[in-house]
């Protein structure tokens, strides 16, 4: 028979937020906590006049609790499968799962998918697993049986990839593996192009899924146009450039092992291609040195802000990326900027390129808002989950 959870029991006034349904318990919140739960435990919170507020893992840090249901009851195996179906079936609406043209998506999307603390993306028969929390670690056989069960024999493996993704404070010290099945880095589709997937060494799960729609876009943008990827990763934004037509790409990253898989990817795509070059450099020396003779720059940076106490000097980064973009780009020519740091939000991004477009002196307007796509929900009770802003903006 399981023991009763813990009891996180809230400070006056602290309990407006669960209230609202923001599944986010921050330590500062808690007036005193019943029992001795540890990490990744179910506890119950309430507040101090003995409501409920809902149930969710607990872990020590800045936010204590990952509120999971805010119904009072205990989830089951069941539950935690209902969620994983719900996830898949909103996939499934989105044609996701059908599609030949594009073999990779998010599945699981953390609180946009009410299930906190996890991400699940799928690579063309392979699930790559993140846990963000050690409650959602603990139960992972339960998501594989679910997966199995969702998929059949469609299921190649499941690898986990939570060894960087679960909090620095947490007793686990695990290596990445597969958890269901075996397979080699696999080869995806998305919109008819070709990408080439390294779950194990690559980034995240190993591709950015959430530029997808963004990409497309600058596609359409790049008929006959010179474009500057910085930034660029594995050349995602690069290939859809050259699909759209480019004369000129261009990607910059400053890791080797990045340029190599973007080299590795045109070649996927364009075995004869001989209109992309590639460089393994600083971005920022790269645009005091370039040319002024793109006609598209696109800046998709890492998140300069993981936390709020370094939010003001993110900003001043975005500017000063942002202003170099500005004045080195052509007269008419479009900028696609990004910032995927979740603690900025869409006004205090759109402020920095204000900013910075004010600084160079040259007309800005702004063509597209850019955001996530629909494999990438947000939870309107938690607005955390809408973490990728984009702007696309015309100099001249």
């Amino acid at each position: 028979m399981s023991k009763e959870p813990a009891t996180v029991i809230l400070k006056s006034g602290k309990d407006q937020s669960p209230k609202r349904y923001h599944p986010w318990i921050f330590s500062g919140a808690i007036k005193k906590i019943k029992g001795s739960p540890a990490e990744g435990e179910l506890v119950r919170v309430i507040n101090n006049k003995d409501e409920f507020l809902g149930i969710g893992h607990y872990q020590p840090g800045s936010i204590a609790v990952r509120i999971v249901r805010f119904e009072d009851i205990i989830p089951d195996e069941a539950f935690w499968k209902k969620r994983i179906q719900d996830a898949f079936h909103l996939r499934a609406s989105l044609g996701f799962t059908s599609s030949s043209e594009t073999t990779v998506y998010r599945l699981v999307h953390a609180e946009g998918d009410l299930l906190p603390g996890l991400i699940m993306d799928y690579y063309n028969g392979i699930v790559v697993m993140q846990a963000h929390s050690v409650g959602m670690y603990l139960i992972k056989e339960i998501f594989v049986e679910a997966l199995k069960e969702i998929y059949g024999d469609q299921l190649i493996a499941v690898f986990d990839k939570s060894s960087n993704t679960l909090p620095h404070k947490s007793d686990i010290k695990k290596e990445n593996e597969f958890l269901f099945g075996k397979a080699e880095p696999q080869i995806v589709k998305e919109y008819g192009n070709s990408f080439y997937i390294d779950w194990e060494k690559g980034q995240k799960t190993g591709f950015f899924i959430d530029q997808r729609e963004n990409r497309k876009l600058l596609g359409e943008f790049s008929r006959d146009k010179k474009v500057l990827n910085m930034f660029g990763y594995t050349g995602g934004f690069s290939i859809y450039a050259l699909q759209g037509g480019a004369k000129e790409v261009v990607t910059v990253d400053s890791s080797k092992t990045a340029i190599d898989q973007t080299i590795q990817n045109v070649l996927l795509n364009y075995p004869k291609n001989v209109n992309h070059t590639s460089f393994a450099v600083d971005a920022f020396k790269y645009m005091d040195d370039m040319e002024s003779d793109f006609d598209i720059i696109i800046l998709d940076p890492p998140a300069f802000a993981k936390h709020h106490n370094v939010l003001p000097n993110a900003l001043q980064g975005y500017k000063r990326l942002n202003a170099k973009a500005i004045e080195k780009v052509k007269k008419n020519g479009v900028l696609f900027t990004y910032s995927c740091s979740q603690v900025v939000s869409k006004e205090n991004f759109k402020k920095s390129v204000f900013a910075a477009a004010a600084s160079t002196g040259r007309n800005v307007r702004i063509l597209y808002q850019l955001s996530q796509p629909a494999d990438h929900p947000v939870n309107i009770y938690h607005p955390e989950s809408e973490y990728l802003k984009g702007l696309v903006i015309q100099v001249f």
